[in-house]
């Protein structure tokens, strides 16, 4: 009896270690299984209506901190149901997720059944939204595992049947149509309210490819319920796609139903090797949300790198630097491992060469920035033998940011490294493909560059949208790749210099001075066909960098990283901040222009002003550009969306999102948002805090780099400009002084009409000045001048600012007579009569004007009773004595007996071509027969010129040009 007990005994011992084994070998990757399978327990009886039910067996390996009450809480979604454990702290009582799991119900088309063993993350910071199969362990049991038994069954996935159910639905009417449309605009399902979605989820059967998009319809499906699913297959089934990049929407974390992104998937196909490469780093991010490695797309990227080296080489990067998110770390290694597999031998042998490369100058990196500063490029010079010895050992290697740079060495000598926080090298490679140059990369540790990827992806989608409407904007976007947590390779553009060095080579109040640039262009191209060549090249990327800056809200804007090239070409570098993430000083944004643009810039492409319908065109290649963009906004929501889950630290929330849409204004018509753009291109102008910011750059590297040479001491003129009594003088500082020999200090004038300058003077100038000041008011008070044998030799510079400022306070606060007169006002605003104006160059940049009087530019529309009047530019104005008036146009529809139809638009300061892009709207306008449109142009009350227009004749929706008379009509 005793022996029939221990044979039982053992058998069932027996038994159950195979269970365990096979439930260990089923949950994880194991290298092993057992040769028969332990027969399964009876199928329970459970039908198409019974509850889920199964039994949380046991939590194994709880570390000792969790004892104090623990609860299990499940809470299935979709079809993947998350598990976390909830603890209870005992001396706080608040709840908080100690570790989570999940598992899809349906593994290969079959309901979970049986133990699994769950492998928990001990992280609380992933949101439901998130929780996909993919971060999930199958390699090994985590430290604390989860074992839930499921019941025994043979149900079977049933995917629903496509099935209309449009009932007693009415037609909707041409408003309700108009508003599925308007709905439509807003791009983003993320950005659509509760309602916006249950009315489109109600119209279902009456949006299109004409009115809407699949994901914002698909999206707004009330639930993942079978019924709710098949409507969603009928919708899917019927639909035609106006777009293959339509479908990317559908790959995002809110479509977790298979054939829904199978769909997506077939449409992404249609996409060619190039277009693929451009939305590579979204779909690498949208892989988080796949099943399993057989899913499609996973497929369609293993099959494309097949075809295509390009491909191969940026997927292995960008599942290489994927691996350092923590949550899919697994996930990752396995697509990574996938693509390898599939690579084939002399591909991987590349990767390990190009893998090498990077650990070498990562080792490099921090050996150099580790040093101190006396033994810091002695380091470098040793270092640098390690990569000649490793080109000595691969002879060729491609560089990661391009498989199409095949380098063999480096040039050690033209080798360095940055002094910027990070020590980040600059790395001189030799071209193996002779005759090209050598090939400059900036190897960057301490930084996650991943931002910077997203941004130079997002302009460079932007730049191949306007080209394919014929649209060159000279853009110079580099390349830039993030190879691992924190550290990252970036081309370096030959032949570019920042603003910043440009601005200290014209002196201390380089960034103050309105002809910087055009100097420094006029001196590489002192041939006139070049020169002209840059202010093309100058005129459209300035301009695109301009709308891809505002779009994007990339901030930290200031001169050293802004760029120009030699030919032109000006572009941003360094993205560490966008979607409006400004550095603050307090409360006070450092960022307060919408982007860039410059008065100094404004000078360069209009020679000075003496071309001032440039700057017409550089606003209507703004808004063109602008405008162009703005048709494909749900294609830039879309990207920015897939990359909503890749742990970047400005986008990580709807309201990042939110902030695009509101740049982007989908919703408004052509004319307003190029209204609405004309507005960001004049706060950009008037924002002085931009010149201040570099000014600011500039002077802290007074330590680092000195200032240019001072130009000789100027000389009191011998005439004088009799200046306006509003240009007089309220105050003048001294902020700073050179450190050279021979200091200049630079003074900050500030006018009574507000206006502030900035001048740099020498002490010997201050005292000719006085001198002059003596001898033409010899009876005149004047406030002691602190003379040089005054002064003590210690810390004299330091004096001598204190000194004078006293000495300036007391000048200018004195008699009006002295602190108004020609001497003083000419020499803090250099202004003479022997000022001589710039040789001025002219480059046709579009259609000239051989006409050169004086004419108003509108845009006439009229809808449904609306009359649209866009006043976009006036030209070649005059008051009576020559001088540019500060005009502003009044509207007036007539008949009007009531004189209530006057529209005024804003006053352009000072300009003889000033543009406006302003909007008028007049209501309730039956018909236009019979309607005149009479316009008249004023300067502070004075009379410019008007215009009568016949709306009647008027080829509506076309810009034309209308000639302004000399006298009141």
């Amino acid at each position: 009896l005793l022996s029939a007990l221990i044979e039982a005994a053992v058998t069932e011992l027996s038994m159950a270690i195979s269970c365990l084994i096979h439930v260990y070998s089923s949950s994880f990757d194991a290298n092993f299984q057992l040769a028969s399978i332990p027969k399964r327990p009876p199928c329970a009886d459970i039908s198409l209506d019974s509850q889920l039910s199964f039994t949380v067996y046991a939590a194994h390996n709880i570390p000792e901190a969790w004892v104090n009450s623990i609860t299990a809480i499940v809470f299935p979604r979709h079809q993947v149901a998350p598990f976390p454990i909830v603890g209870i702290n005992s001396a706080s009582k608040n709840t908080e997720v100690l570790a989570w799991t999940c598992s899809p119900l349906y593994p290969k088309e079959r309901l979970i059944h049986g133990t699994v063993l769950l492998s928990m993350t001990l992280h609380s910071t992933l949101t439901t939204t998130m929780i996909t199969p993919g971060i999930c362990s199958t390699d090994t049991p985590t430290l604390v595992t989860l074992q839930i038994d499921f019941p025994e069954t043979n149900l079977e996935f049933i995917k629903p049947e496509p099935e209309e159910r449009r009932g007693d639905f009415e037609a909707p009417t041409k408003n309700c149509l108009k508003h599925i449309t308007r709905l439509s605009q807003t791009r983003s399902l993320l950005l659509l309210s509760e309602q916006q979605r249950r009315i489109l989820w109600f119209y279902r059967y009456y949006c299109n490819n004409q009115n809407c998009s699949l994901p914002l319809v698909l999206g707004s499906a009330p639930s993942w319920d079978r019924m709710t699913i098949s409507e969603m297959y009928a919708v899917l089934r019927r639909w035609r796609f106006s777009n293959p990049l339509e479908a990317l929407g559908l790959l995002t974390f809110s479509f977790p139903d298979q054939d829904i992104r199978r769909t997506a998937v077939q449409q992404i196909e249609n996409l060619t090797n190039d277009e693929l490469l451009e939305y590579l780093p979204q779909l690498v991010q949208v892989l988080k949300f796949e099943w399993s490695l057989e899913s499609p797309l996973v497929k369609l990227l293993l099959n494309r790198s097949l075809q295509s080296i390009q491909v191969a080489h940026q997927l292995y990067w960008l599942l290489k630097n994927a691996q350092n998110e923590v949550h899919f770390k697994i996930w990752y290694q396995k697509l990574l491992a996938a693509l390898q597999f599939c690579a084939g031998k002399t591909l991987n042998d590349e990767f390990s060469k190009e893998g090498k490369l990077i650990r070498i100058l990562e080792d490099i990196a921090k050996k150099v920035k580790a040093a101190s500063d006396p033994k810091r490029k002695e380091v470098l010079k040793v270092e640098l033998n390690r990569l000649q010895q490793f080109f000595q050992e691969v002879k060729v290697c491609r560089l990661p940011l391009n498989p199409a740079l095949v380098v063999q060495g480096i040039e050690a000598d033209s080798c360095s490294y940055f002094t910027s926080n990070a020590f980040p090298l600059k790395i001189s490679f030799t071209n193996a493909i002779a005759p090209s140059g050598n090939i400059n990369v900036i190897f960057k540790i301490g930084d996650d560059l991943r931002q910077d990827m997203l941004v130079l992806q997002m302009i460079r989608v932007m730049d191949s949208i306007w080209l394919q409407e014929g649209l060159d904007m000279q853009m110079i976007i580099y390349r830039c790749l993030s190879t691992g947590k924190g550290q990252g390779l970036i081309q370096m553009v030959p032949d570019a210099t920042t603003l910043a060095k440009i601005h200290r080579e014209s002196g201390l109040i380089g960034p103050l001075k309105e002809n910087t640039i055009k100097k420094w262009f006029r001196h590489h191209h002192p041939l006139e066909s070049s020169y002209q060549e840059a202010i093309r090249n100058f005129f459209y990327s300035c301009a695109g960098w301009c709308v891809v800056t505002f779009i994007l809200g990339v901030c930290d804007r200031h001169s050293d990283n802004i760029m120009l090239t030699n030919a032109g070409h000006m572009f941003h570098i360094d993205f560490g901040r966008f979607l409006g993430h400004a550095q603050t000083f307090g409360s006070i944004r450092r960022d307060r222009a919408p982007f860039i643009f410059t008065s100094e810039m404004e000078y360069f492409i209009t020679e000075g002003g003496k071309n001032p319908q440039r700057f017409q065109e550089f606003v209507e290649l703004c808004c063109r550009a602008y405008n162009i963009v703005r048709k494909h906004s749900q294609l830039l929501l879309n990207l920015l969306e897939m990359m909503l889950h890749a742990g970047l630290p400005e986008l990580n929330s709807i309201q990042d999102l939110k902030y695009v849409y509101d740049n982007l204004r989908p919703q408004d018509s052509d004319i307003q948002a190029t209204s609405y753009f004309t507005r960001k291109i004049r706060e950009s102008l008037e924002c002085f805090p931009v010149k201040l910011n570099n000014l600011i750059h500039t002077l802290v590297q007074i330590s680092v780099t000195g200032f240019a040479k001072p130009p000789a001491s100027d000389t009191v003129p011998q005439e004088w400009m009799m200046l306006d009594a509003e240009k007089s003088i309220a105050r003048a500082t001294i902020l700073g002084f050179n450190k050279k020999s021979d200091s200049l200090y630079l003074v900050q004038v500030v006018q009574t009409c507000n206006v502030v300058t900035f001048v740099e003077k020498s002490f010997d100038q201050f005292s000719k000045l006085h001198s002059h000041l003596q001898k033409q008011f010899p009876s005149h008070a004047l406030p002691e001048f602190p003379h040089s044998w005054h002064l003590p030799f210690t810390d004299l510079e330091h004096k001598r600012v204190k000194v004078l400022n006293i000495y300036l306070k007391q000048l200018l606060s004195g008699s009006r007579k002295l602190a108004n007169n020609e001497l003083v006002l000419s020499f803090f605003l250099n202004w003479s009569k022997n000022t001589l104006a710039e040789g001025s160059s002219s480059v046709t940049l579009g259609p000239q004007s051989t006409d050169h009087k004086p004419g108003v530019q509108l845009a006439i529309s009229y809808e449904s009773t609306r009359l649209t009047i866009m006043l976009k530019h006036m030209r070649n104005l005059r008051l009576p004595d020559g001088s540019a008036p500060s005009a502003h146009a009044e509207f007036y529809l007539l008949p009007d007996p009531y004189e209530v139809s006057r529209r005024k638009t804003r006053t352009a300061p000072k300009s003889s071509d000033p543009t406006y892009n302003e909007i008028v709207v007049y209501d309730k306008v039956t018909e236009l027969k019979g309607c005149i449109l009479k316009l008249v142009v004023k300067s502070k009350g004075t009379f410019v010129g008007a215009v009568n227009i016949q709306l009647s004749s008027v080829q509506l929706n076309e810009e034309k040009w209308y000639p302004l008379g000399n006298s009141v009509i």
